[in-house]
């Protein structure tokens, strides 16, 4: 039988017992309630407490079918699991119907039902980010097993090219010795993160400003769906955009100076990876700012200050953890990027200030590593892993340090006790 089929059943046979659950309890409540009785909780959520706690069991059972499955342990039959499930949860609905009176807190327990679930979603979100970690620290382990870590972190020349030969084990066939030294990679990342950040900043805060305390309610409706639109743009389209368009610009532009630039920059990239992340910053940022209280802005121009003075001493400070918060959002989306360095900046580790040079990123090297047909035992596509770790961690510490200005921005302007 497939697994659609069982699902079918499964589904089929719990959500009518979870229905007459709710059913039959809340009219029992109701039965209660006409004789005069008082009830500790609502009707309603007498019936909430019968269909949860009917289907609770039933889906407990089926989820440790489904992971003995996963382990293959077939003991067994799926069938009969679902026999089973089902039958536990006709006997939790009837046990519930005849046990439950005017004093069981349904209401109690259905909340308490709510708190386990939001609890074990924040365990999966954990186990989630933990469980990543652990598959990339393995494979990276493999590979530093392999190759130098310092000169992995230190290193200014990645040129893996015959790498290929030692997973095939012919490394000794005249080939140059392949080095991994990342500086290049990770260099390029920060460098195209930061021209994106010169570009996206600015113009997204002060996009931001501007509809929140400037912009009248007509012009915000249509300039902030306007500018959101951004954001729903393939970063393909982007990639063409910085290729066809603003690439060649930047070479007339610096032409015109006598300065040669290449059609695959750093700049190029860069800019256009900036246009696409303005919308993370300005919507976010116009939504911090407008929720900043009224009152003190209104105290401020009271004391005498004009409106650009409250922004600036008053609304920015006072918003601005969530304005570091849209920037280490953005900040994230940069790093991550890598269709526009693939068709603005090209795939050329290149060490170099010149942002008119081509350069490459982190993630881009990752794909690169992982795809065509290497062996996956090889150093070059293990490196994959190895550069997502430190990129993990780079990330991490991004986060943290975002987190303490946040944490001192807080203390000093306390706009929950205000």
């Amino acid at each position: 039988m497939s697994i659609d089929n069982l699902y079918l059943i499964f589904f089929g046979g719990l959500i009518p017992l979870m229905f007459i659950g709710y059913v039959l309890a809340r009219g029992k409540a109701f039965r209660l309630v006409q004789q005069g009785i008082k009830i500790h909780s609502q009707p309603d959520q007498y019936g909430w407490f019968a269909a949860l706690y009917t289907g609770l069991p039933a889906i407990s059972i089926a989820v440790c079918g489904v992971f003995l499955y996963l382990f293959g342990i077939n003991a067994i039959p799926p069938l009969m699991l679902i026999a089973a499930a089902l039958s536990v949860a006709a006997f939790a609905l009837l046990f519930i119907l005849f046990r439950f009176n005017s004093k069981t807190k349904a209401r109690d327990l259905v909340e308490g039902f709510i708190r386990g679930l939001l609890i074990l979603a924040s365990f999966i979100s954990i186990l989630t980010t933990f469980g990543i970690l652990i598959s990339i620290l393995f494979e990276a382990m493999h590979f530093f097993a392999r190759e130098s870590v310092w000169y992995f972190l230190f290193g200014t020349e990645w040129s893996p090219d015959t790498s290929f030969l030692e997973g095939a084990a012919r490394e000794g066939a005249h080939a140059a010795k392949a080095n991994f030294g990342a500086v290049p990679l990770f260099a390029g990342t920060f460098y195209i993160t930061a021209i994106a950040m010169l570009v996206a900043v600015p113009v997204g805060l002060l996009s931001a400003i501007y509809m929140a305390e400037y912009a009248s309610q007509r012009a915000r409706d249509f300039i902030k769906p306007i500018l959101e639109i951004l954001a729903g743009i393939p970063t393909v389209v982007y990639g063409f955009f910085a290729a066809l368009t603003v690439a060649p610009f930047i070479v007339e532009v610096f032409k015109g100076f006598g300065i040669q630039a290449s059609f695959e920059s750093a700049l190029g990239a860069g800019i256009v990876m900036g246009i696409m992340i303005i919308p993370i910053i300005a919507s976010l940022s116009d939504d911090v700012i407008s929720s900043v209280p009224q009152n003190i802005k209104n105290g401020s121009l009271a004391l005498g200050m004009n409106k650009s003075e409250t922004i600036k001493f008053i609304t920015l400070p006072s918003a601005m953890p969530g304005i570091i918060a849209a920037c280490l959002l953005s900040i994230s989306r940069a790093l991550g990027e890598t269709m526009i360095v693939v068709m603005a900046a090209s795939l050329r580790p290149n060490l170099t200030w010149n942002p008119l040079e081509d350069m490459t990123t982190v993630t881009v090297k990752i794909v690169e590593s992982l795809v065509g047909d290497q062996e996956f035992n090889s150093s070059l596509t293990l490196s994959a892993f190895a550069l997502g770790l430190v990129l993990f961690i780079v990330t991490l510490i991004i986060n943290v340090v975002s987190v303490m200005i946040i944490r001192s921005f807080h203390k000093k302007y306390k706009i929950s006790n205000l």
